[in-house]
């Protein structure tokens, strides 16, 4: 068809031009309506240009100019001008080229020559390497204390540190965090204790959720750290109404979000994607592609190339780091969160690490990945060790600091968990309380059900629950 219309055109042209050399609008008008003759024009006087032959010139190189210029031709669509092109090409499924992966030190914790980084001071160095320390600890002896059936539920940010500890360190206290489950360093960070922390994992009545969630789904207002919810990528579309509302009060700040590489794949990020987008709003979108959604690996998640091309697609500026190096998390992130506020616009940063735990307390990942890969990045790209490396070679940390931090932080959480325990369970009420200023019918007889069952039945129900 389109071949049939530039033979079309082309003989129409002709057509015009072999009337025109007659120079007769009679000639003209007729060999527009006939064929072209198989011999040449006749010969005939020239005769001053008239209308009619003005007219044909003029149709003549208007077409001869858009015949030859349909390839320069543009359309002013909403977003911008679009050009044409008269091939049939499909944009390639992905780049020739993965996307480069920034990194500050090398596995050995060196600092690669030539590298781009945000400067970090002695204090804060020594806080960011502190507190990975303190995270890794902490996460060890509740791990142990679930297994002991002290806890029910416990999950670990084993081989994430940096991504926790070097973000928090980056933002302001200002920014407000929308967490997923695996960002409890970013609190550390802010100064939620190790007390608070055993508080709301054994759920007593110190727990600022009043023992309504599960262990590890941390919040605290004073620390602008939303309460963490277990349902996968429904803080992403809060975060960016939060960053929106930041933008409209003229607040120097940004929002932050967390999410695992298996939340990209949920309808949520990508709805949050481009209301970020489309609203400008100052938000940080920091994916932690560990390589497993529980038992789901990458493969099986998205055949793009990982998260950080995603951003592209919704104009979202990006940014792929190595997740296990702390400097560079911590550049980036800072980087990121200036950008944002400044010019007014998210921002999606994927970092690239690797879940060394199990995914929960629930879990066995030795049955879906062998336990040599789990060895293997915990020894080869152990986040602590290789920032460990680069601290020490800047004469701020040595093997006497490194025992004295592991005794005291041991002793801290041992007596945590013995505060905690002793500590009075939340009252019967709080599980209906706080969400109605008067509670509806129906919840006050599910209370007067749940009441008459304790007392037919307080065997089956925790003696150290108050009614």
């Amino acid at each position: 068809m389109a071949q049939h219309l530039k033979s079309s055109k082309s003989t129409f042209l002709n057509v015009l031009r072999h009337s025109l050399a007659f120079g007769s609008p009679s000639h003209a008008s007729r060999h527009l309506r006939q064929k072209l003759p198989h011999g040449g024009p006749p010969s005939i006087k020239k005769v001053s240009p008239n209308p009619l032959t003005r007219l044909c010139n003029t149709m003549v190189d208007t077409l001869s100019s858009s015949h030859e210029d349909t390839n320069s031709q543009v359309m002013d669509f909403p977003g911008g001008k679009v050009s044409f092109t008269p091939e049939i090409h499909f944009i390639s499924e992905s780049n020739e080229e993965r996307v480069p992966c920034y990194r500050v030190l090398d596995d050995n914790g060196q600092q690669l020559p030539n590298s781009q980084f945000v400067p970090v001071s002695k204090e804060i160095a020594v806080k960011m390497y502190s507190d990975m320390v303190t995270l890794q600890m902490m996460d060890n002896i509740f791990y142990e204390a679930q297994r002991q059936g002290r806890l029910s539920f416990y999950a670990t940010a084993y081989g994430e540190e940096a991504i926790n500890i070097a973000s928090a360190a980056a933002l302001s206290p200002d920014d407000v965090i929308f967490p997923q489950y695996r960002e409890p360093g970013v609190l550390l960070w802010r100064g939620f204790t190790l007390q608070e922390f055993a508080n709301q994992c054994f759920g007593n009545k110190s727990d600022y959720g009043k023992g309504r969630q599960m262990p590890v789904h941390y919040g605290s207002n004073k620390l602008n750290y939303f309460t963490v919810s277990a349902t996968i990528a429904t803080q992403l579309p809060n975060a960016v109404g939060a960053a929106y509302s930041l933008k409209m009060d003229g607040k120097d700040a940004c929002a932050v979000t967390f999410f695992g590489d298996g939340g990209s794949s949920e309808g949520d990020f990508h709805a949050a994607m481009n209301f970020a987008a489309v609203m400008e709003a100052p938000v940080l979108f920091i994916c932690r592609n560990n390589g497993w959604a529980i038992s789901t690996p990458t493969s099986d998640q998205f055949r793009s190339d990982g998260v950080v091309v995603k951003g592209r697609a919704y104009g979202i500026r990006s940014i792929r780091v190595d997740g296990n190096d702390a400097l560079a998390m911590y550049s980036a992130v800072h980087e990121a969160r200036e950008m944002a506020i400044r010019e007014h616009r998210p921002i999606l940063i994927e970092a690239l690490t690797y879940r060394v735990g199990h995914h929960s307390t629930s879990d066995d990942s030795t049955r879906y990945r062998s336990a040599d890969e789990i060895e293997w990045w915990n020894k080869a790209r152990n986040p602590l060790s290789r920032f460990r490396t680069w601290v020490e070679s800047n004469g701020w940390w040595s093997d006497e600091a490194e025992s004295d931090l592991r005794s005291r932080i041991k002793k801290e959480m041992l007596e945590a968990i013995r505060v905690a325990e002793k500590t009075e369970k939340p009252n019967l009420n709080h599980m209906f309380s706080d969400v109605y200023d008067v509670p509806p019918l129906n919840l006050r007889e599910q209370e007067l059900l749940v009441r008459q069952a304790i007392k037919s039945h307080p065997q089956d129900y925790p003696s150290d629950v108050p009614l």
